[in-house]
């Protein structure tokens, strides 16, 4: 029975790591519709994430089946319950993707992003990429020094990040209201998406050493959710 209940965790662990695998590949097209213009590849987007959300159903009941029928203690409880909450982050990645989707389905046939952005875009979009991969490798491997390099990774994204505010709130933007609401938009959804990822690597570094940084959680809660979603 025992060898059977850890064959269990090990899918919950795999089922994480194909989750990262999605919400990559979602943000990869999503911003490749949003610098395209290609309306096609951003509904694609938006419809595909239905197969994340039932990933995270799958694990999350996969889960409480687990909780009440094993009753694990220590190690193997705090493997269930930290995994419910990765497949919550992820989940939420993957809503991000469809929100930058979404901005490139508004602003169709043109594109949102300004021609002198686009290379930022482009790079936030690639950092995005990355970091995912990277919290589902840290997932598979239980790697605590790689899950602490990806907050050094959400540096990049946050430099990133800040370029493109002081490029709208610069007194000479000239795109107007609408376009620096989409850029604002825009840079919010890729940071949050890169901050979902630090969290992965936090709750990685919870699950192997037992050590876990409250405000690092207070922080990451109080900015779930926290920019309007285009609906």
């Amino acid at each position: 029975m025992r060898k059977a209940f850890h064959e269990e965790l090990d899918r919950v662990a795999e089922m994480l790591v194909e989750m990262t695998h999605l919400a990559s590949s979602a943000m990869g097209r999503a911003t490749t519709a949003l610098l395209d213009a290609d309306i096609q590849l951003a509904d694609s987007v938006i419809a595909a994430d239905a197969e994340i959300d039932a990933r995270r159903s799958e694990l999350d009941l996969m889960s409480f089946d687990l909780l009440a029928r094993q009753q694990p203690v220590a190690t193997d409880l705090r493997v269930i319950v930290t995994s419910m909450r990765m497949s919550s982050d992820i989940e939420r990645m993957g809503d991000l993707a469809r929100h930058v989707a979404k901005v490139a389905r508004l602003r169709y046939p043109l594109s949102a992003v300004p021609p002198e952005l686009r290379s930022t875009i482009l790079q936030m979009g690639r950092v995005a990429e990355g970091i995912v991969e990277k919290a589902g490798s840290v997932i598979a491997a239980r790697d605590v020094v790689a899950a602490q390099q990806i907050e050094r990774d959400d540096d990049a994204m946050d430099d990133l990040h800040r370029e493109l505010f002081a490029r709208v709130t610069d007194g000479s933007w000239p795109h107007g209201t609408e376009a620096a609401v989409d850029i604002t938009l825009l840079g919010r959804y890729y940071e949050r998406f890169a901050d979902h990822a630090v969290s992965v690597g936090h709750r990685v570094i919870w699950l192997v050493t037992g050590e876990f940084d409250p405000a690092s959680e207070a922080s990451h809660e109080d900015a779930e959710d926290g920019s309007p979603a285009l609906r």
